[in-house]
């Protein structure tokens, strides 16, 4: 039996399938108990810790680290696939903020829904506006039509952002507040370190030039962010000249201030890494969540002429955006952060999941869901609902390209650190 994915097959699944599912083990890339990093997370203390917690994984209680949470691995998904859209071998709607034209402000370039933190609900799309710098998103017919999306509805974002009806949105700062529209996420991923132990984390400086930890440092008296060790050059107060302090106030007076001087050879307890037995990636795409978002409408609010055809063909649409992130996450590799670079312990195996509980898995790699992706959008588009690559282009409002340059100066004098 094959087990290619066609579109027939695709289209069954999504009617009457429970899910696509990934359970994919992993090691480190220097080899089975070699020592990786994973996130650190603040606590009520200010102590940078990693979310360890018990699982129940085969019957047995086992330590477990989480690597990659589900909101990082929606956003490395968006960043997988915002390659494939660059390039051109995806073609789905994509909405971009174009930094480009305001002076100092071109590094940012295009600013895309997916690389907004809330996609099509962030605050740089609210706070942009037309090409011709006249009307706010939210007044633009399309960002009205948003504003008003619900599940019971949900062609405006279909539209204009369907990865949002993918990996979830809640439209929480819009015209409606808590009361805007709120997608679940049908896609999610996340990696995790079973059976792991921690470790320790050394450090130490030697420095090269030699200089002591007890000379004294001060602010200069005509440049307070910069330092000096002559008292009659120093900026004075209370009679006395002022030790230099970085704004979090390690090492006041002292050379290590700016970074000069050794450190002593430490031991950090609490973020030294970990190793363990193996890494789990564990990937749901949730069917039934597909089949719960309704389309009545087109873009511009005219009746679809067959609802039902229509939402089928949608949700079919939606499932091949969903398996693209899949299968370009795959291909960009698990490099997650500095010394956590992960590899799969054999090919890539999607399974799906039947109403009566079998599951069978199926092939599918980059050519095969492009085109997948390609033929489900042009059915979705002959009932009605239809991906345009980009259907809208905006550019900053002057306010929030005046906010962006009063922060980088900000940022620029040092100040803000605190915050």
């Amino acid at each position: 039996m094959s087990r290619r994915l066609s579109l027939e097959k695709l289209r069954h699944l999504v009617r009457i399938g429970v899910a696509f599912r990934i359970r994919q083990r992993l090691q480190p890339a220097g080899g089975a108990g070699d020592k990786i990093f994973p996130p650190t997370y603040a606590t009520g203390d200010r102590t940078l810790k990693y979310a360890v917690e018990v699982r129940r994984i085969d019957g047995q209680d086992v330590t477990c680290v989480l690597l990659d949470s589900v909101a990082s691995q929606a956003n490395r998904i968006e960043e997988a696939l915002l390659d494939a859209w660059r390039e051109g071998s995806l073609t789905f709607p994509v909405i971009g903020v174009d930094f480009t034209g305001d002076h100092g402000l071109d590094d940012l370039g295009q600013v895309t829904t997916l690389q907004a933190p809330h996609r099509i609900a962030d605050a740089i799309l609210r706070d942009a506006t037309d090409v011709d710098g006249k009307v706010l998103f939210r007044d633009l017919p399309e960002g009205r039509a948003f504003s008003d999306a619900t599940t019971r509805n949900a062609t405006a974002v279909y539209q204009l952002c369907p990865t949002a009806l993918v990996l979830g949105v809640w439209d929480s700062t819009g015209p409606k507040g808590g009361l805007g529209a709120k997608f679940a996420r049908a896609l999610t991923s996340e990696i995790v370190a079973v059976g792991a132990q921690e470790g320790v984390k050394v450090a130490s400086r030697i420095d090269p030039l030699g200089v002591q930890a007890n000379v004294p440092v001060y602010h200069r008296k005509d440049n307070e962010n910069d330092w000096t060790i002559e008292a009659t050059e120093a900026k004075h107060t209370g009679g006395k000249p002022m030790m230099f302090v970085r704004s979090k106030g390690d090492g006041k007076g002292k050379a290590s201030a700016i970074n000069h001087s050794n450190i002593a050879p430490t031991i950090d307890a609490f973020a030294g890494g970990i190793t363990f037995d193996y890494a789990m990636q564990t990937t749901v795409l949730s069917l039934p969540g597909l089949r719960r978002l309704h389309f009545v409408t087109k873009l511009d609010g005219k009746p679809l002429a067959d609802r039902a055809a229509a939402e089928q063909a949608a949700h079919v649409a939606l499932a091949t955006l969903a398996l693209a992130g899949i299968v370009h996450l795959r291909d960009r590799g698990y490099d997650l952060r500095s010394r956590c670079l992960l590899v799969p312990d054999g090919p890539l195996a999607i399974e799906a999941m039947h109403a009566d509980g079998s599951v069978e898995v199926v092939d599918l790699d980059a050519p095969s869901v492009a085109t997948l992706m390609r033929d489900a959008a042009e059915a979705a588009a002959q009932q009605g609902l239809v991906w345009q690559r980009e259907p809208l282009k905006l550019k900053p409002a002057p306010k929030l390209v005046a906010l962006i340059r009063k922060s980088r100066s900000e940022a620029a004098a040092g100040a803000g650190e605190d915050e």
